[in-house]
This record gives structure tokens, C-alpha cells and sequence, in this order.
């Protein structure tokens, strides 16, 4: 039997049976991204130290840096105080946003005026196109 202090029984799921899952740059403090987990995926994770999210969009289980080789490994995780989000702090292996951007949060607003903030880590294009 779980401890009643135990992590995953302190995660609450939404309807949909997935958790958000905050990832930064455990380095730079970085926010790197924004991903759905299952409580398989975070399981999973917590078990490998591999960062496992739920893909709502291909409703499937998807290992960061499978394809692209850019993986994240876990450094630390934090729940909040809801219980309902919880933070990565991870290792970033070449960009985390499947555009190419080391950040998914690479647009920022300048007034009602969107700007791109960075370079491209990789070309999205070659990497994708190799799987």
C-alpha cells in the first residue's frame, strides 16, 4: 500500500485523466515547455528519469527526444500547491520545441506586435524528416 505521502497519490488528474507538466531549464531557470502527462506517463518518468508525456493530439504516449534526439532527463520535480501542475527541472539536450527554438516560449508580445525571441538550436525539417 502507497504511503499517504506518496507523490503520484498526490497528483490530481483533470477529466481527462492527464496532469499539465511545466519543464524548465533546471541550469537557467529557463520555462522550456508545457505538456500533458498520464499518471502511465509520470510513472514512467519518475521511473526512468526520461521526461514521458501524453501527445492530446496524437492521443498517444510520446518520449521526449525519441525522434529528434533532444531528450530531457530529470533533475527535480515539484507539485503545486493544488496539486493539480507539476514543475520538471530537467537537462536539455538541443532544443525542446519541436519548431526548433531551445524554448517553446520563443514569441513574445511587443504591445499587440508577436516577435520571435532566439535563434533556432536545430533545423525541424531535417530532424523530422529522418523519421
Amino acid at each position: 500500500m502507497p504511503s499517504p505521502n506518496s507523490f503520484l497519490d498526490a497528483v490530481t488528474f483533470n477529466d481527462d485523466g492527464l496532469v499539465p507538466a511545466i519543464v524548465q531549464d533546471a541550469e537557467t531557470d529557463q520555462v522550456l515547455m508545457m505538456a500533458y502527462m498520464t499518471g502511465k506517463t509520470l510513472r514512467e518518468t519518475l521511473d526512468t528519469g526520461r521526461m514521458v508525456y501524453w501527445s492530446r493530439s496524437r492521443q498517444e504516449r510520446w518520449v521526449k527526444g525519441q525522434t529528434s534526439g533532444h531528450t530531457q532527463t530529470v533533475k527535480d520535480v515539484r507539485l503545486d500547491c493544488d496539486g493539480d501542475t507539476l514543475l520538471f527541472r530537467v537537462q536539455q539536450e538541443g532544443g525542446a520545441c519541436h519548431t526548433g527554438y531551445y524554448s517553446c516560449f520563443h514569441r513574445r508580445a511587443d504591445g499587440e506586435t508577436l516577435e520571435t525571441d532566439g535563434e533556432q538550436v536545430f533545423d525541424p525539417d531535417t530532424v523530422y524528416s529522418q523519421s
